[in-house]
């Protein structure tokens, strides 16, 4: 089945990605903020704008095709989801505590 875009699962794949991926450690990376293991080398521990948009539009292509899936040929997401699964099997669950209200800037 040929994927079409759908405005609105695009704007919610975006958003996902944003509050689940990009406003999280990552974001961090981007910024330049000093990690101990790099020793002070600023051009380790830092991402480019280039690199996180890059980072981004990935996130977002993968998800939005996943979101479309779901909508639109469950059969195939279903086997993305088992594909899914067994990457995960040995990751830890979900914490479920209230996450931050911090807002970093739109990039």
């Amino acid at each position: 089945m040929k994927m079409t875009l759908d405005p609105d699962l695009a704007n919610e794949a975006k958003a996902l990605v944003a509050l689940a991926f990009r406003n999280g450690p990552i974001e961090e990376l981007h910024a330049g903020i000093a990690r101990p293991v790099c020793s002070g080398k600023t051009e380790i521990f830092h991402i480019s704008d280039e690199e996180m948009r890059r980072l981004m539009k990935s996130a977002v292509n993968a998800l939005y095709r996943l979101l479309w899936q779901r909508e639109y040929d469950p059969a195939h997401y279903q086997e993305n989801m088992t594909l899914g699964r067994r990457y995960t099997l040995h990751w830890d669950d979900p914490e479920m505590r209230q996450t931050s209200r911090k807002r970093s800037r739109p990039t």
